[in-house]
């Protein structure tokens, strides 16, 4: 929303006593997690008020501390929904539910994007669309400050089935971030964002099935997580300011009050709890990835064995100092006794020989969210997102071209009755005039528009009175002039009537049994003909020819993959390259 400069910003003007103390209620009564000490803090005196458009031309009020800080915003004409910006939130960073997202996703966030479902990894509980959250980086074992404030666009539930099933789609409207538009106008733009803030086990959800959660051991610090502690939801979510994932208000509370440490009503866990969660991880680190390893993988050490099994399988970050074991050796030991692993004692250390799955609470474990599978899916999303960044990298140096279609013939009137120009050219998706009648529908009745029956019309055929979009669409490019326009940096736009034909690269015999490769139809790309032959020569390690304003290069050999590469790094998009070898009738 605040991507761009705002449009129009009014001059501040200090509020009146009367004005600030109703917004100091408004921001109470929204907020019931706040103290009334809250309200001195984040409604100050002094507080200033400013009217502003956006670049969408959308009205709104902020209200900025003496300073000049932005604290609070409405959008809309009238509208009364006080809005924190982040600089209020670093205030007090647990007055919102929050939703977490992976560090290459917040960019993306501050340059105006919505936050997707596949980004979140960790989130509130009870969430419900348009509730008001927050959202942070996501940290291990820690909850970031918040960047960025939103609404929801879909509920908690959502969130969870989107970790069983690809749900995609947008999980939060982002209204502000941190170093947008409206972060900018403040004086405090510059300060440093504040450090991470600990996960606290402490302070959890227990509402749903609290006696089941509390066996499979993820209950308490299974939160808001589906099941697991709220790292496990880390995965999947930007987070809604509350103290830490596994924090959940109460059913009786607002979730956006969030308070996490004191206002959760939670007990913290016992020695006795932590040792049975650190049971559970070891019955799913069985079940789920020891029970495959080949026996030649054993004996494992006892710290390997630790690290590389037992803690990726944690519902949440615990200590086994907090436990009643107190050492890891000593739950190994009593693990042994149970007949879930066996160990072998050793000088140097203690080793782990076998592991068994047949033992019957690893039968009949319950599958939970470990700090493993978050940590995969974080790090899943992390290169997807490196990805994306990787492909927008190369695409900047890259040619440029878009096909355009210009009004011809019959399609003239067409565009004429819709009000469009005749002498404008279009792009692939505004082939179609825009009125209501014909903006998306999957058939068209082409019967009650003689204009769109001609332009779609063909010599010889009956015109159908139903036609499918696909069809509408191919019919009336057909009757359209067919235009081009090449761009790339450093060179002026070049738009030519035509078709751009692509790069031709062919693998033809010459002089008997030799083999070459001719390139044509480089030159709409800006290449020259003795420049390409000279780079191939060296790319190639062969001879070529290509003259100065010739219009075919040659190189010896068959050259197609090194021709190709060599292409692509001069900027010309792989789709608009066509190579073949001739010599084996294969087209590639």
């Amino acid at each position: 929303m605040f991507k761009k400069p705002l449009a129009d910003l009014k001059t501040s003007a200090p509020l009146r006593s009367s004005d600030r103390r109703k917004l100091k209620q408004r921001v109470l009564q929204s907020y019931t997690a706040l103290q009334p000490e809250d309200g001195d803090l984040l409604v100050p005196d002094g507080l200033q008020s400013q009217k502003f458009s956006t670049h969408h031309d959308e009205p709104g009020v902020a209200y900025s501390s003496p300073e000049g800080d932005p604290l609070w915003f409405t959008i809309g004409k009238g509208s009364e929904d006080l809005i924190p910006t982040v600089y209020t939130l670093w205030k007090r960073p647990d007055r919102l539910p929050f939703l977490s997202t992976p560090a290459p996703v917040v960019p993306k966030l501050i340059n105006g994007a919505d936050l997707m479902i596949r980004g979140v990894i960790q989130h509130s509980p009870d969430l419900v669309p348009d509730q008001l959250v927050a959202v942070t980086q996501y940290h291990r074992g820690a909850i970031g400050p918040p960047i960025a404030v939103g609404r929801m666009a879909v509920s908690s539930d959502t969130l969870r089935s989107a970790e069983e099933g690809d749900v995609k789609g947008k999980a939060v409207y982002i209204l502000h971030t941190w170093k947008d538009a409206l972060w900018e106008l403040g004086p405090s733009k510059k300060t440093d964002v504040p450090a991470p803030r600990d996960l606290k086990t402490s302070e959890v959800n227990t509402e749903e099935e609290p006696a089941q959660q509390a066996a499979d051991d993820d209950g308490p610090i299974a939160s808001e997580e589906k099941t697991e502690p709220s790292v496990a939801e880390a995965e999947s979510g930007v987070n809604e300011s509350g103290d830490a994932v596994a924090v959940q208000p109460d059913a009786a509370e607002e979730s956006a009050d969030g308070e996490g440490e004191a206002s959760v009503s939670a007990a913290r866990l016992t020695a006795e709890d932590v040792s049975s969660l650190l049971r559970a991880a070891l019955i799913q680190a069985i079940g789920n990835t020891l029970s495959s390893l080949p026996p030649s993988s054993f004996p494992i050490s006892a710290s390997t064995f630790w690290s590389a099994y037992v803690l990726p399988a944690h519902a949440s970050a615990i200590d086994v100092k907090h436990s009643t074991f107190k050492s890891v050796k000593t739950f190994l030991r009593a693990s042994a006794k149970e007949g879930l692993i066996k160990l072998k004692e050793s000088k140097s250390d203690l080793m782990v020989t076998a592991v068994f799955p047949q033992h019957p609470d690893v039968d009949s474990r319950q599958p939970h969210r470990t700090i493993g599978d978050i940590e995969a899916k974080a790090k899943k999303a992390e290169d997807r997102v490196q990805k994306e960044r990787e492909e927008e990298e190369k695409r900047k140096g890259e040619t440029q071209v878009v096909e355009l279609w210009k009004p011809f013939g019959t399609t003239i009137p067409f565009f004429v009755a819709a009000g469009k120009e005749r002498q404008k050219h279009r792009q692939r998706l505004h082939l179609l005039p825009q009125p209501h009648q014909y903006q998306r529908p999957a058939v068209f009745n082409i019967s009650t528009d003689q204009a769109f029956a001609n332009a779609v019309s063909v010599k010889g055929e009956e015109t159908p009175e139903f036609m499918k979009r696909d069809e509408v669409l191919r019919r009336v490019r057909a009757h359209m002039q067919t235009w081009h326009e090449i761009r790339a940096e450093g060179r002026d736009v070049v738009r030519k009537k035509g078709e751009l034909k692509p790069i031709s690269v062919v693998v033809k015999i010459r002089q008997g049994r030799k083999a070459c490769t001719l390139i044509t139809g480089f030159e709409p790309f800006g290449l020259q003909a003795d420049e390409l032959a000279e780079e191939l020569r060296k790319v190639c390690a062969s001879s070529t020819s290509g003259k100065p304003n010739s219009l075919e290069v040659m190189v010896q050999g068959k050259q197609i993959k090194s021709v190709v590469d060599l292409l692509i790094t001069r900027g010309v998009p792989k789709r608009w390259i066509e190579s073949s070898d001739q010599t084996t009738g294969k087209k590639k």
